[in-house]
């Protein structure tokens, strides 16, 4: 494994350490880790960082992930991503978001995705701090880099874009919660639906400590030659929230 890759995971784990003391910060850390030998020798690791500041009119959040894999000393997966965002609350229950993300995935046949929305997002409905509704959207610009130019010699992908998202956050106890995240991003010049999808379910194990299992799917409706169109990844994780 590279600097690259133990740099990303050293910082998932060492931050909420930094935060651990303001009282307006919450936020979970995620780390998986995977390795077999024999017939088969492979490596998985993944790891992510969500954080939440919020005070009494503004909500920001982050959220930064990556993930590795290697099969017999050949690298399969090597996925950096951020996506933040920030909110103005208007009241308890409805917001104006801006939102910027980023990733670069090494197999994906793009350099690097790129996107910037704004818009309004409302939760429909709260049943207490760990169970809502929340449903927003929003218009913005994407701006993609290919790894190799298209027919017409182009590697640049840019076009304004509309965004639809909603989050389902439900208690099943005191110590699990079920999560769906679902978000498109809909190209309206080119016609390229960006779709992801976000089940998880996670489970105390101790104190602060979970487990957590997510299955993601991700779909590009124009995705570039030689690359497959719909990636999907299972993970299993311990999750620490502060």
């Amino acid at each position: 494994m590279g600097l690259k890759q133990v740099t990303a995971i050293t910082a998932i784990l060492m931050s909420p350490l930094a935060m651990a003391e303001s009282k307006d910060w919450s936020g979970e850390a995620e780390l998986g880790v995977l390795k077999t030998t024999g017939n088969t020798e492979e490596t998985n690791v993944n790891g992510r960082l969500g954080l939440v500041h919020e005070v009494t009119e503004w909500r920001n959040i982050g959220d930064f992930r990556s993930a590795y894999s290697e099969a017999e000393d050949e690298t399969t997966t090597e996925r950096y991503r951020a996506d933040l965002e920030t909110n103005y609350k208007f009241d308890e229950n409805r917001y104006w978001f801006l939102r910027g993300g980023y990733e670069d995935d090494r197999f994906s046949g793009y350099d690097f995705q790129s996107s910037a929305t704004t818009g309004y997002g409302h939760r429909l409905m709260n049943w207490g701090e760990r169970s809502f509704l929340d449903l927003s959207a929003g218009l913005g610009y994407r701006f993609n880099k290919l790894e190799e130019p298209d027919e017409d010699g182009n590697r640049d992908e840019e076009e304004a874009i509309a965004r639809l998202a909603a989050q389902f956050d439900f208690a099943l106890s005191e110590t699990s919660l079920f999560r769906q995240k679902l978000s498109s991003e809909i190209g309206l010049d080119e016609n390229n639906v960006i779709t992801e999808s976000e089940t998880s379910l996670q489970a105390s194990v101790v104190g602060n400590l979970s487990l957590k299992v997510a299955y993601r799917v991700k779909h590009v409706s124009d995705a570039p030659p030689d690359s497959d169109d719909t990636d999907t990844e299972t993970s299993l994780t311990l999750l620490y929230g502060f």
